[in-house]
């Protein structure tokens, strides 16, 4: 098993506004073909402004075909666009962790 942890930093003062849209519109998807969500976190203490989510993959290859199927579904555009537009997101980063 891996797990994928992803790590969102926000623009001060912005996590509201980027919270609503991803529960809103990115969230469904995700649950929808991604599977196991493991956690989802705000940060509190040292780095702030980040949310960080926990997603459980057999494999690499399990990842990479759950994602592309999630990538093809048309709201995941959608909800790209928006996030463009929203401009909330200052940098993203991706950690894929095993035990």
């Amino acid at each position: 098993m891996i797990v994928e942890l992803r790590t969102y930093t926000v623009k001060p003062l912005r996590t509201p506004d980027f919270l609503q849209l991803y529960e809103r519109a990115a969230l469904p998807l995700q649950k929808k073909y991604l599977g196991q969500l493991v956690g989802f976190f705000i940060s509190e203490l040292g780095p702030l402004n980040q949310v960080v989510h926990l997603w459980a993959f057999e494999s690499l290859a399990e990842r990479e075909r759950r994602r592309k199927e999630m990538e093809a579904d048309p709201g995941w555009a959608l909800y790209r666009h928006a996030l463009r537009e929203l401009d909330v997101i200052l940098e993203q980063e991706s950690k894929i962790l095993k035990s």
